[in-house]
């Protein structure tokens, strides 16, 4: 079960407004967690509350293949991303870094709402809005890649020897 605050986006939020290519001379994630959000609200970063959820529309994630973008969400302590649709490589590295992407309507979802995500029924209930939407989550290899944190701790769980 996941509950947060909503910080909500439109469409096409691409990897240069998550992260812009100015502020990737640094490989701590913590540093880029500082600009997460940069390209659109300078004080983004200062907002928000650990397990604040990103709510957005289509194609989240578009753009270039910086692994930075999901790096930046995750470390500034965003749950989660609900959103329409990811940019297929978003959504990849998403699963890799432990960062859960949710797909659901997010017509819905406004900014500040909570919500609370419940990966096995599937369902968003909007708890100040008594509304319940459907969504689909992680399954298989994705949904045990994210329980154990990533990618790398997945295998290093996989394989100890």
């Amino acid at each position: 079960m996941i509950k947060g605050r909503v910080w909500k986006f439109g469409d096409d939020i691409d990897t240069d407004i998550i992260i812009p290519g100015a502020y990737l001379k640094t490989t701590n994630p913590y540093e880029l967690a500082k600009y997460c959000m940069y390209g659109i609200d300078k004080d983004f970063s200062k907002k928000v509350k650990e397990g604040d959820i990103i709510v957005a529309g289509e194609n989240f994630g578009c753009g270039s293949s910086r692994e930075q973008a999901v790096l930046s969400i995750k470390y500034l302590g965003i749950q989660a991303v609900v959103a329409k649709s990811f940019a297929r490589i978003f959504y990849r590295n998403a699963i890799n870094n432990g960062l859960i992407p949710i797909l659901a309507n997010t017509d819905e979802i406004g900014e500040g709402d909570i919500i609370e995500i419940d990966l096995d029924k599937e369902e968003i209930k909007i708890l100040n809005k008594n509304k319940t939407i459907k969504c689909s989550s992680p399954k298989g290899i994705e949904r045990e890649i994210l329980n154990a944190g990533g990618l790398i701790y997945y295998f290093k769980m996989k394989y100890k020897s």
